[in-house]
């Protein structure tokens, strides 16, 4: 949908029950702000089981996580979240 240096955003190729493109996940920079949308953890709550405390305290909402420092440990936790997120979207038909 997006992709430029401020925002990313991407559906997933399916539709959704409402007929609409699947919402998959969305990165946004707003100043020294990065807000990272990620669906999967909303459909699949499960997946923010074993996140660690200080990840935790990042989400805002139930999928969405604000960041202000560019923290290579939770940048790798996160990556792993959504390698996890994808193969859960894709065994489920989402993606």
């Amino acid at each position: 949908m997006h992709d430029d240096d401020a925002h990313f955003y991407a559906n997933g190729m399916h539709a959704a029950a409402n007929g609409k493109a699947q919402f998959f996940a969305a990165v946004k920079m707003s100043g020294r702000r990065c807000a990272f949308h990620f669906m999967p953890v909303y459909d699949f709550p499960e997946l923010l089981v074993e996140i660690s405390p200080l990840l935790k305290k990042l989400m805002h909402g139930k999928s969405c996580f604000n960041m202000t420092v560019n923290d290579p440990v939770l940048l790798d936790e996160l990556r792993l979240l959504v390698a996890q997120g994808v193969h859960r979207y894709m065994a489920a038909g989402k993606l």
